[in-house]
């Protein structure tokens, strides 16, 4: 009987200790991956590594969805911030076919009706298999060392710091003027 209360110790002992270790074990960011290889909506290569040592806003953009008037917003922080910040809109159409315009519709209805001057990209895939190699970066914990995400719709925000790490995700529902992410850049 005295045996089985020290395996029981034992036991319980390492089981304690294993939960623990990994209880306290953190993530460790990984740098973003600058060399990665994405085009501008006129179809240029975007040099990703002029922006290091810039905080950088992902955002996956439509033109008509509910959250679209948000353009606005995301002109007003690229401006008021352009020492600090790069926003980067990144059109999709894979939430409700939202975003169905050729580059140059997307462009022009970009700077028509918002007078977009940030960076739009190709129009890409945000989720699933066949997702751009920057978005399988950043909702993959194992890629981005910080956490995993999945992108919920159009208008999602990934903010990564000046350091080349993921902080943190917004959904569709936060203002990019939202303490939240301004108090990042800060």
């Amino acid at each position: 009987m005295k045996y089985v209360y020290i395996l029981l110790l034992i036991l319980i002992t390492s089981f304690l200790f294993s939960f623990n270790k990994n209880k306290m074990k953190s993530n460790t960011p990984n740098v973003f991956p600058y060399n990665t290889q994405i085009n501008n909506i006129n179809g240029e290569a975007v040099n990703l590594n002029k922006f290091k040592d810039k905080n950088i806003l992902f955002v996956n953009v439509a033109s008509k969805c509910g959250f679209t008037s948000q353009y606005n917003e995301l002109e007003k922080l690229s401006i008021k911030y352009k020492d600090d910040l790069v926003v980067i809109g990144c059109p999709s159409n894979q939430f409700g076919l939202q975003e169905p315009g050729t580059h140059k519709q997307i462009l022009e209805f970009c700077k028509e009706n918002y007078g977009v001057t940030f960076l739009l990209t190709e129009k890409i895939k945000v989720k699933g298999d066949e997702a751009h190699p920057i978005y399988k970066w950043l909702t993959s914990l194992t890629l981005n060392g910080v956490k995993d995400s999945n992108v919920k719709w159009n208008f999602q925000k990934y903010f990564i710091d000046r350091n080349g790490h993921l902080v943190d995700f917004f959904y569709s529902t936060t203002d990019p003027l939202s303490p939240k992410i301004t108090n990042l850049i800060n």
